[in-house]
């Protein structure tokens, strides 16, 4: 058996969309998405292949034959469509404070089974990132509905290349499916263990009673010697900022602020070292990401830009800062003060331990100033419709309006050919250093430890672990 040790263990209904990377893992094992991202690509998964239109709003998927759930029903386009169509309801695609992320893509889409394996998807509205979502797109075995709507999330079949066998508080067990269409995987059993304290982690890898350890002490687990494994989160750790009002309403304070602060710095005092400077609103693992483009520290510009908006004799702005998630938000918040005192201004801050409460604030709009906060979603486009269109008004948009921004934002929805996209997403990261949105500041550096040598291991760019793609892993348990 292969157990992982991980902070956090729990899963859900598989059509709510999530970006937890101790619950990903698992609903990847379970279960079959259409595509896989490989890199920044996307590879044929249960779709052999597809077409799109060329107004990138009708999709044609053939589907994998002999395909079947773990409970021997077939995994045809019907299914899948039942799948899609799920994910689409009003009441599905819940994450920490925003409601039907998936219906807002596939919401009023014309789903038609063209035969058993060919599915027809006509969209409401143009998608050339389609499959972004689709990638978290899990085809649910139709039987299993009525128990996930019942809220029995023991109850998990899909078609992937683990079966669920078992699910307690403390671990959840699956086991290897024969004859999965993409494969076999390495290891025939897999345990998610939950283990909360990461010193306990490092402790059972390096006794051999867990075969993976996942989000280890960056320090602590140099220990590990070669079965320590650093990784880069695509996560993004930013301020939002509140450009409907107050100072921050002005772009000139918005840009100053960011030229106010040295990334570098932050990721060394905050972060000891575990991070990377993020100098645009996506990371580097993110597709149509423009990160040869560094922000360039400069405080002599950030204080003419103050003085030009009224402020040359200083500036108060009101923080909202949470204490978890990211954990570091205090700590950071301390660091951003003593640099943005260099340029004037002073930061008055609001702590708020109540995490859902607070992401639930954001979500009305009633931040004051700036917030700390996290993105994560590893779809640019849906970083930029959900998040930075001022037409769309999404759950964490804070104000910000760009009509440069939107024009490209509506020609890379109907951009089918994806080099030609990747050049408009990188226009719209370079048109956010000069206008930014939000005050971006650093990606998070991760640490997995596996149980052996393994030196070509490599996690996934969205930094979720792909347990069916993992290498035989043999720890003495």
């Amino acid at each position: 058996m292969t157990t992982i040790a991980q902070a956090r263990l729990g899963i859900h209904d598989p059509h709510d969309c999530t970006d937890a990377s101790d619950e990903l893992p698992i609903l990847h094992a379970i279960y079959d998405t259409l595509v896989r991202r490989v890199g920044t690509e996307f590879v044929p998964h249960l779709a052999q292949s597809w077409t799109v239109s060329e107004d990138a709003q009708h999709w044609v998927f053939d589907l994998q034959p002999g395909v079947t759930f773990h409970d021997g029903s077939p995994c045809d386009a019907a299914a899948v469509a039942s799948s899609l169509e799920r994910m689409a309801r009003a009441d599905k695609g819940y994450t920490l404070g925003a409601p039907a992320v998936w219906r807002q893509f596939l919401g009023g889409a014309a789903l038609e089974v063209l035969n058993p394996l060919r599915l027809s998807v006509r969209l409401a509205a143009p998608m050339a990132d389609l499959l972004d979502v689709l990638e978290q797109g899990f085809i649910v075995a139709p039987s299993a509905f009525a128990a996930l709507d019942a809220k029995n999330y023991t109850v998990q079949i899909g078609s992937g290349p683990y079966r669920l066998e078992a699910v307690s508080d403390g671990q959840i067990t699956a086991t290897r499916v024969a004859d999965h269409f993409a494969g076999t995987p390495a290891n025939a059993r897999i345990t998610w263990k939950l283990v909360q304290d990461p010193a306990d982690r490092l402790a059972l890898l390096e006794r051999g009673e867990v075969a993976v350890a996942n989000g280890l002490d960056f320090d602590a687990s140099r220990a590990l010697g070669a079965m320590r494994h650093e990784f880069l989160s695509p996560v993004a750790i930013i301020y939002l900022l509140n450009a409907a009002q107050g100072p921050l309403a002005d772009a000139r304070v918005r840009l100053a602020l960011s030229l106010a602060v040295d990334r570098d710095a932050i990721v060394q005092t905050v972060m000891q070292g575990a991070a990377r400077p993020l100098h645009g609103f996506v990371s580097p693992n993110h597709y149509g990401s423009c990160h040869t483009a560094p922000i360039t520290m400069d405080r002599e510009t950030a204080k003419r830009l103050l003085a030009e908006a009224g402020y040359g004799s200083g500036l108060t702005l009101n923080v909202d800062c949470p204490t978890r998630l990211p954990d570091e938000a205090e700590r950071l918040t301390a660091a951003l003060a003593v640099q943005l005192a260099e340029v004037g201004i002073a930061l008055a801050v609001s702590v708020h331990p109540e995490r859902e409460d607070y992401a639930h604030m954001v979500r009305r709009k009633e931040i004051a100033d700036l917030c700390v906060f996290d993105s994560s979603p590893m779809s640019t486009y849906r970083v930029l419709y959900e998040k930075i269109d001022a037409r769309i008004k999404g759950s964490w948009w804070q104000g910000y309006e760009n009509p440069k921004i939107e024009a490209l934002i509506d020609k890379g929805r109907i951009t089918t050919d994806r080099a030609a996209r990747a050049k408009i997403w990188q226009e719209a990261y370079r048109l956010l250093q000069d206008d930014p949105a939000w005050l971006t500041l650093y990606n998070p550096v991760r640490v997995i430890g596996l149980w052996g040598a393994h030196p070509g291991f490599k996690m996934p760019a969205d930094g979720v672990i792909d347990v069916a793609r993992l290498p035989k892993l043999e720890a003495p348990e």
